[in-house]
């Protein structure tokens, strides 16, 4: 009788510890994946960042709360720019636990969050810059970049300014890890001379003595490559100085996008662009992206924003894959290097130093039927195009 009892009292707290094992692990699970946003979201390049995390915002927000029907919560931090502040922001995550990052919008912020994040065993994933040097011998099994590498959009730039018959052009580019990748992709693939290679200051607001140097030394064209509120100024005083009138551009989508088009008024009219998607782009998904941000937030979105939201998209795929458990890290990594959803700009493959493999167009900006300027379809330039770094990557298991 007495062992009965004693049996039975075990029996019971045994069933107790379950019951309570079992309400903690379904805690658990609810609890919503934290995912670490650093962004620029102040300064004048402030809009960028604010473009991503509205895009990535709605892709949450059109899951219930979810991506990939896992709940995540974004912490949003603001890197204003510095490197430093990107760093300890990081750094302050990882010590509560954060596992998941991405929002950089610049390389030079970019190379101080990144390290520290992949030492410590979490995720970075890019939802804008691809700097050569991660994209190489630098890359790293737990970090993946869903843009761009740095130097496709540049490399494309080549092949634009040799189909349209510029034999002689200036680069200019801002003196930092991006601008440095543009002119050595522009260089990659242009077959003419390149009269001048200039570079600039990141913040740089008057640029005077460069516009001074076109004009004397009167190329066919110049390929320029200046972000945010950087390019806006460049692209007014070029049109200023008439020199658009004589000298025609040629740029990356991110160095005149919506909401840089908007800024400029007609400076930028007649520009070639290159890059990886655009608003009149013919897929379903696309149309009905633009749709939802113009909805959302009374804006038309740039390319940082459908970046931002085919990357919500691919962190997704991940956290489905793994029911949001990230100490299931090869499951993560395999989701992404083979990923399942239907990104904006249509085709969309991870290569093996784990960026995209994509196609690169070309595209004007035109007047719209309501008078406006975007940019319009030309053609495509570049098929399935792979960052020429990937064969210095030997990536880890």
């Amino acid at each position: 009788m007495i062992k009965k009892q004693i049996l039975g009292g075990v029996a019971a707290a045994l069933s107790v510890a379950l019951d309570a094992a079992a309400s903690m692990g379904a805690a658990h699970a609810a609890e919503p994946v934290k995912i670490g946003f650093i962004a620029t979201l102040s300064t004048p390049a402030g809009y960028i960042g604010e473009d991503e995390r509205d895009a990535f915002n709605l892709a949450i927000k059109q899951g219930g709360g979810k991506l990939g029907g896992v709940p995540v919560q974004l912490v949003i931090e603001d890197d204003g720019l510095k490197p430093a502040n990107a760093k300890q922001a990081a750094d302050r995550l990882l010590q509560s636990g954060v596992k998941l990052y991405t929002g950089v919008n610049f390389s030079n912020v970019l190379a101080a969050v990144v390290p520290s994040v992949v030492k410590s065993g979490a995720f970075y994933v890019s939802l804008n810059p691809g700097p050569s040097n991660f994209a190489g011998e630098k890359c790293d099994p737990n970090y993946f970049v869903a843009s761009y590498q740095n130097d496709a959009f540049h490399t494309a730039g080549g092949v634009a300014a040799n189909e349209l018959g510029y034999k002689r052009v200036v680069l200019l580019a801002p003196n930092y890890q991006a601008g440095r990748d543009a002119i050595e992709g522009f260089k990659r693939t242009y077959k003419g001379e390149v009269v001048a290679e200039i570079y600039t200051k990141l913040d740089q607001s008057d640029f005077s003595v460069e516009l001074a140097r076109l004009r004397s030394l009167a190329p066919d064209a110049i390929y320029q490559f200046h972000p945010g509120g950087t390019g806006i100024n460049f692209v007014k005083q070029y049109a200023a100085a008439g020199l658009n009138k004589s000298i025609p551009m040629l740029m990356p989508s991110f160095s005149m996008d919506a909401r840089m088009i908007k800024a400029t008024g007609d400076a930028s009219a007649g520009a070639y662009i290159t890059g990886i998607w655009s608003q009149d782009f013919d897929n379903a998904q696309s149309k009905a992206f633009v749709q939802a941000f113009k909805d959302a937030y009374g804006r038309v979105p740039t390319d940082y924003a459908m970046q931002a939201y085919d990357t919500a998209q691919l962190i997704g795929a991940g956290l489905k894959a793994t029911g949001g458990d990230l100490s299931k890290a090869a499951e993560f990594r395999a989701a992404l290097r083979k990923p399942e959803f239907a990104s904006l700009r249509g085709k969309f493959s991870m290569n093996t130093n784990q960026h995209p493999i994509q196609d690169l167009y070309l595209m004007r900006i035109e007047k719209d039927s309501d008078g406006g300027l975007s940019p319009h379809l030309v053609r495509k330039l570049v098929s399935d195009d792979k960052d020429a770094y990937a064969q210095l990557c030997k990536m880890p298991s």
